[in-house]
């Protein structure tokens, strides 16, 4: 996970624990995918080659790191690669289906990280940055925005969730990456206060303090979903933690109406190395060998971790409060939520939050759903009396008639037999 640089290889093996069409499956399995090999330890930092490669000398993807190693280090370089093919996340997220039903149009949002570079290509014209947030030294809040709302890109195969969506960014972090809790909360209030309806954060901090709860419920207050990792994209170096001393829960993500996000790879799982999600994550996302925008330049680049897939899900919820205006962050999460692939952490399926269609309302307390109830007898009406009393009138009536009549022929059979008149 820390080293700077990986390889575009084909896809192996199936393709996350879902069903997926041959039309998904096929190109995946094909040379579209990207990054399912772990990285090489011997790369280069930073370095670049062109698009053409063959599967035994792929092209080098330039790693974004969730922080620069140091602050003498230098900006992260522009990338000189680029990628034609469709990444297998937007293939397995299924983006071309859930692009027919929106496109994220009208809806702005927040990414709280390193921050936001107003030149990356595929973004120009919908960046905003608050304060020093539009210079992004290390590229990682550039790369979740480009997931986030990246138009596609020409006469290549990637794009964002939500291309029509808009992005303002804010710093969660120094310069060089590292975030504290003062700063999480400070950009967070800074993207709410400039009316972003969904927030996502970097940021996976060990404990709570009182200004991040605080940032966290005004956003809440002011109707705002706020996206955040279920842990750390990489361990801190140099903590001195064992497995003992793991924080029990990571911050903003532990909080109340926070949605949490934990990554996966192309099969469905969680790589090797990635650190711990301690209790519980409401979503998973793809979040391994994920391919990306930079701060500069058209090429691409790579990136790994539960932000990352934080990053898909805020996508996913533009497209959503896009197309339903009138849900709530909190209903809009639920939607997210209740439209997931069943796995043991829900998988994100962008088209089904924006298709299906979810029951209403809860039934009440203690109602038997199996149950089957029969309307009731409705008042008897004063014609339907009527007509039978006539009914039985008439009955009576012809009762009689023919009695008599039986009577008659008794009466004929008797003369003619010549006993006379009865």
């Amino acid at each position: 996970m820390n080293d700077e640089s990986t390889s575009f290889r084909p896809a192996r093996g199936r393709v996350r624990r879902r069903v997926l069409r041959p039309a998904v499956v096929l190109p995946l399995l094909g040379s579209l995918a990207v990054c399912a090999a772990p990285f090489p330890a011997a790369a280069t930092p930073n370095s670049g080659a062109a698009v053409a490669g063959s599967p035994a000398d792929p092209p080098k993807l330039p790693l974004i790191p969730p922080a620069l190693s140091s602050s003498t280090a230098a900006c992260t370089k522009p990338s000189k690669v680029r990628v034609d093919a469709v990444p297998w996340a937007q293939q397995s997220l299924n983006l071309a289906r859930a692009g027919r039903y929106s496109q994220g149009a009208g809806v702005l949002v927040g990414v709280v990280d390193t921050g936001v570079s107003p030149q990356a290509p595929l973004l120009a014209g919908r960046v905003q940055a608050s304060g020093s947030a539009a210079q992004d030294c290390v590229g990682h809040g550039t790369f979740l925005a480009g997931l986030v709302a990246a138009a596609p890109a020409p006469g290549g195969g990637f794009s964002g969730v939500a291309p029509r969506a808009r992005v303002i960014g804010a710093r969660g972090t120094d310069t060089f990456g590292t975030a504290s809790a003062s700063r999480v909360a400070e950009g967070i209030e800074a993207v709410v206060a400039a009316g972003a309806k969904i927030v996502v954060v970097s940021a996976a901090l060990p404990a709570p303090s009182t200004a991040l709860t605080s940032a966290v419920s005004a956003a809440q207050a002011h109707d705002v979903l706020v996206i955040a990792p279920a842990a750390p994209d990489t361990r801190p170096s140099g903590s001195g933690q064992d497995e003992g001393a793991a924080p029990t829960a990571y911050w903003p993500a532990a909080a109340d109406g926070v949605l949490s996000v934990v990554d996966t790879d192309i099969d469905g799982g969680r790589s090797q190395g990635a650190v711990p999600v301690p209790g519980h994550a409401d979503l998973a996302a793809p979040g391994y060998g994920i391919t990306g925008i930079g701060p500069s330049g058209t090429g691409v680049y790579v990136a790994n971790g539960p932000s990352v897939a934080a990053a898909f899900v805020a996508g996913a919820a533009a497209l959503v409060r896009a197309q339903r205006p009138t849900l709530s962050a909190r209903e809009t999460a639920d939607r997210l939520r209740a439209s997931a692939a069943h796995a043991e952490v829900p998988l994100l399926d962008p088209a089904a939050a924006l298709s299906m269609v979810l029951p209403s309302a809860a039934p009440a307390v203690g109602q038997d759903d199996t149950a089957v109830r029969l309307p009731g007898p409705g008042p008897r009406s004063d014609v339907v009396r009527r007509a039978g009393l006539l009914a039985g009138a008439g009955l009576l009536v012809a009762v009689g008639v023919a009695a008599a009549a039986a009577l008659a022929r008794a009466r004929r059979k008797r003369r003619s037999a010549g006993h006379g008149p009865a």
